[in-house]
């Protein structure tokens, strides 16, 4: 996957969780301000973007170790 790729989908998906958030938190009873929804955005999308490495790095040394 390019960086440019990369980067399109990790800033669509922070856009696209800040407008879910918004609209979904109130619904279980939480009051987050919008400051608050991105700095709770900001974590999820930072251990999203870790998750995806780590995956990435396992899987590509699990194909090379069977090469």
């Amino acid at each position: 996957m390019s960086l440019v790729e990369q980067l399109f989908n990790v800033g669509s998906g922070m856009v696209l969780a800040l407008i879910v958030g918004q609209l979904v938190y109130p619904l279980f009873g939480y009051q987050v301000s919008l400051a608050d929804n991105l700095g709770l955005t900001a974590i999820f999308t930072i251990v999203s973007v870790i998750r995806g490495f780590v995956w990435r790095r396992v899987f590509n040394y699990l194909h090379h170790r069977q090469a």
